[in-house]
C-alpha cells in the first residue's frame, strides 16, 4: 500500500510523464476492416485501430514492440528482436494474426521464435481483444491482430520516400525507401529496407553478447479496378538473422568486437519469409458484396547452433483462401457468410528436429448477422463450425518406432458462438458487451514433441490424445468522451476448458528434466482502464492501467502473466517557426512486482521506466520532411521484464536507447495528356 501511495503521489506531482501511445495514433472513429465495414464504436468487440509507421516516433524495434504500448497488450521476448505479441496473457497459437486478410501461421515453432512480420510498408493494425473464432476458426481465442498494408496513393499521383532510423544502444538502425504510383484504374508500388543492429547493453552498461540481429525486406504491390472488380495483389519477401542465447552460451562463445554484427559463426535463427496474396472485391447487382482472398506463404526457419553449421532446417508452406459474402437485408440488418480453408505442409531438412513432418488442413464456415435499432443499439450474433485435420509423417529422431509417440492422424471438429451489442446514443458515450467462444486445436509441438529442447535443456514430450482447447469469454467496454476528458474501462473474464500447458515431471532423460504437455481447466480475469484529460487544445495528459490473474484448476498460476502496469502520460504541441509544430511526449511505465508465477517460474521485482520524445514535420513545395527524437529508459534502469525469457539466464533488459529518425517524402502529380 505504501508503494501504491508513493506512485499516486508521483502521478500528481510529476505530470511530465506520458503514455507511449497518443490519441492521434489510436483512431476511434476509423472504419475497421477485420470483419465488417463499421467504425470502432459501432462494433460490439473491443477493437483498437493503430496507425503504423516503421519509423515510429516512439523508437520501437519491431511491430510487436509498438503494439505492446496498448493497455492489455504485452510482448514475450527473447532479446530485443525476437518478440511475440501477448494479449491479456495469451500468446502463440492463442492469438491469430491476419496479413492481407489471411492467417499468418508460424506459432507452433515454440517460444524462442518471434512473430516474424516486418512493420515496413504497413499502414495500420486493427487489434481485437477477445475470441473471434466464429469467423476465423481455430487460434482466435485471445484476440486478433489484423495487419493492413499501406494504402495506394491518390489518383493520378506518385509518391516516393526515403527514411533512416538510428539506435544509440545497438549502434544500428534501418534504412528504407519506397515508390508507388496511381494511374486511376491501376496502381503499383515497391518498397525495400535493410536493418542492422549490434548487441545491446543493459541498464548496468553490460553488453548482452549475441543479442545482435539484421535483416532485409522487399515488398511489391499491384492493383486495378475493372468494372465491379477491385483487386489488390501483394508480394513480400524478407530474410532475417537473430542471434540467440541459451543456458550455457557464455561457456563456449568468446566475446568478439563490441560492435560486431557477425552472425555466421555464433548461434543464430535464420528466417526466410515469402508471401504472395490477392485481395479481390466484387460489387454485385443485388446490393451485396463478395470478397475473395487467396494466398500462399513460405516460411523457412534455420538454426545455426554454433560453428556456422545449420542443424535445424524447417519449412512451413501454407496455401489458403477466405471467401466472404455481405448483403444488406434491410436498412437495419446486414448478413455476412464466410468460408475459409487452408492447407499446410511442415517439412524438416536438418539434422535436428523439434516437430515431425506433417500435413494439416482446416475449413471453417460462419454466419454473422448485424442488426441496427434506431441507430443506438447494434446487435451482432454469429455461429461458426469447422474441422481441422493433422497427419504426422514418419520423421527420424522424432517419431520412429523407438520413440513413445508414433505417426498419427487426428481430425477435430468444432463450433463457435458469438453474441454482443453496442449502445451508442451519441458519440460521447459507448457501452459494449459480448460473450463469445473460442477454440484451438493443439499444435504440432503439443501433440508430437519428443526430444531435447535445445537452449533451455528440457526434454519435452507431447501427446496426440490432447483434446481441443476451448474458452468462453465475456468482454465489457465503457467509454465516455467529453470536451475536456475521456475515460474508458474494459473488464474481461475467460474460462478455458482443456487448457494446454507444459508441466515438469519427476522423470529425467540422460540427466535432463522431462516436461510433458498436459491439460486442465483454467480461468483468467482482469481489466484495463484509461483516463485522458484535455485541459487545452495543445495538451493532454492521462493515466492507463492494466492487470490480470490467470490460474489453472489446481490453483497454480499460468506462466508469463503480465505484471500490473500503470502508465501516466502527457502530450504537448508547441508552435515553432511560424506554422510548424513540434509535438512533445513523455511517459513512464510503472511495472509492479510479479510473484504470481507458475511452478518453477522466476518472479520479477518492481521497476519503472521514463521515456520522452519530440517530433516535427514541415513542407517545402511538394516535399515533406519528418524528424523525430525518442529516448527510452532515459534513467538507464537495470530491470527484468517478467515476459522476457532472458530473465531465466540472469540477463537484464535493454538500458537507455536514443532513437533518431528522418523521413523525406516526395509527392508529384502525374503529367496526363
Amino acid at each position: 500500500m505504501k508503494r501504491i501511495f508513493n506512485l499516486l503521489s508521483l502521478l500528481v506531482t510529476v505530470p511530465a510523464f506520458g503514455q507511449g501511445i497518443d490519441t492521434n495514433q489510436i483512431v476511434h472513429l476509423q472504419t475497421v476492416t477485420t470483419y465488417t465495414k463499421a467504425t470502432q464504436q459501432e462494433t460490439s468487440v473491443n477493437i483498437s485501430t493503430l496507425k503504423i509507421d516503421s519509423l515510429s516516433k516512439y523508437g520501437n524495434y519491431n511491430l510487436t514492440d509498438l503494439l505492446a504500448k496498448i493497455p492489455g497488450v504485452s510482448m514475450l521476448t527473447t532479446g530485443v528482436a525476437i518478440a511475440k505479441p501477448v494479449i491479456r496473457g495469451l500468446y502463440g497459437n492463442r492469438v491469430l494474426v491476419l496479413l492481407s486478410g489471411l492467417k499468418f501461421d508460424n506459432q507452433q515453432w515454440q517460444e524462442e521464435h518471434g512473430l516474424g512480420i516486418t512493420d515496413m510498408g504497413i499502414s495500420k493494425v486493427e487489434l481485437i481483444k477477445g475470441p473471434m473464432s466464429v469467423l476465423y476458426g481455430t487460434e482466435a481465442m485471445g484476440g486478433i491482430i489484423n495487419v493492413v498494408q499501406e494504402e495506394k496513393p491518390a489518383a493520378n499521383t506518385k509518391e516516393s520516400d526515403v527514411s533512416i532510423k538510428m539506435n544509440s544502444n545497438t549502434l544500428g538502425g534501418m534504412l528504407q525507401a519506397g515508390y508507388k504510383v496511381n494511374y486511376g484504374n491501376r496502381w503499383f508500388g515497391i518498397r525495400a529496407a535493410v536493418e542492422n543492429n549490434a548487441d545491446y547493453s543493459d541498464g548496468n552498461n553490460n553488453r548482452v553478447l549475441n543479442s545482435r540481429f539484421d535483416g532485409y525486406a522487399l515488398k511489391a504491390s499491384y492493383g486495378f479496378e475493372k468494372g465491379n472488380w477491385t483487386s489488390t495483389n501483394n508480394f513480400s519477401s524478407s530474410y532475417n538473422r537473430f542471434g540467440f542465447i541459451f543456458n550455457d552460451i557464455y561457456t563456449f562463445i568468446k566475446p568478439d568486437d563490441r560492435w560486431s554484427r557477425k552472425l555466421d559463426v555464433n548461434p543464430a535463427h535464420l528466417v526466410m519469409l515469402n508471401i504472395l496474396s490477392s485481395e479481390n472485391k466484387f460489387e454485385l447487382k443485388n446490393n451485396s458484396k463478395l470478397t475473395l482472398n487467396v494466398g500462399i506463404q513460405s516460411n523457412r526457419r534455420l538454426e545455426n547452433e554454433g560453428g556456422g553449421a545449420i542443424s535445424l532446417n524447417m519449412h512451413l508452406l501454407t496455401t489458403q483462401y477466405l471467401l466472404k459474402w455481405e448483403k444488406d437485408l434491410s436498412i437495419k440488418n446486414k448478413l455476412i457468410i464466410a468460408n475459409l480453408g487452408s492447407f499446410e505442409n511442415n517439412s524438416n531438412y536438418g539434422s535436428r528436429k523439434i516437430v515431425p513432418d506433417a500435413n494439416m488442413q482446416e475449413s471453417n464456415i460462419s454466419v454473422y448477422l448485424e442488426t441496427n435499432i434506431r441507430h443506438k443499439w447494434i446487435f451482432e450474433n454469429g455461429v461458426g463450425a469447422g474441422e481441422k485435420w493433422i497427419k504426422t509423417l514418419l520423421t527420424p529422431t522424432v517419431n520412429t518406432p523407438d520413440k513413445d509417440i508414433h505417426p498419427f492422424s487426428k481430425c477435430s471438429t468444432y463450433y463457435n458462438l458469438f453474441s454482443g451489442f453496442t449502445f451508442l446514443p451519441k458519440q460521447s458515450f459507448n457501452l459494449k458487451f459480448n460473450i463469445a467462444t473460442g477454440v484451438r486445436i493443439p499444435n504440432l509441438a503439443e501433440l508430437s514433441s519428443n526430444g531435447l529442447h535445445e537452449g533451455v535443456f528440457t526434454y519435452e514430450i507431447g501427446s496426440p490424445l490432447l483434446k481441443n482447447e476451448q474458452n468462453i469469454s465475456g468482454n465489457l467496454l465503457l467509454n465516455i468522451t467529453r470536451q475536456y476528458f475521456e475515460i474508458s474501462i474494459t473488464p474481461f473474464y475467460n474460462f478455458f476448458y482443456n487448457y494446454v500447458y507444459l508441466a515438469p515431471t519427476n522423470e529425467t532423460w540422460s540427466g535432463f528434466p522431462v516436461y510433458r504437455y498436459k491439460q486442465q481447466n483454467a480461468r483468467q480475469y482482469g481489466t484495463e482502464f484509461s483516463f485522458i484529460a484535455k485541459p487545452t487544445k495543445r495538451m493532454q495528459a492521462g493515466i492507463a492501467y492494466s492487470g490480470m490473474i490467470s490460474k489453472t484448476a489446481d490453483g497454480n498460476y499460468t506462466p508469463y502473466i503480465p505484471a500490473q502496469k500503470i502508465t501516466p502520460n502527457i502530450n504537448y504541441t508547441l508552435d515553432a517557426m511560424g506554422t510548424h509544430k513540434i509535438m512533445l511526449y513523455s511517459n513512464a511505465d510503472f511495472c509492479f512486482a510479479q510473484d504470481n508465477t507458475a511452478p518453477y517460474e522466476i518472479a520479477t521485482p518492481f521497476y519503472w521506466l521514463l521515456n520522452a520524445g519530440a517530433t516535427t514535420s514541415f513542407n517545402a513545395k511538394s516535399t515533406t520532411y519528418a524528424i523525430s527524437l525518442a529516448g527510452n529508459n532515459l534513467l538507464n534502469v537495470a530491470y527484468y521484464d517478467h515476459l522476457s525469457r532472458f530473465k531465466n539466464y540472469g540477463l537484464l533488459n535493454m538500458g537507455r536507447n536514443i532513437v533518431i529518425t528522418l523521413k523525406v517524402k516526395f509527392d508529384r502529380q502525374l503529367n496526363r495528356k
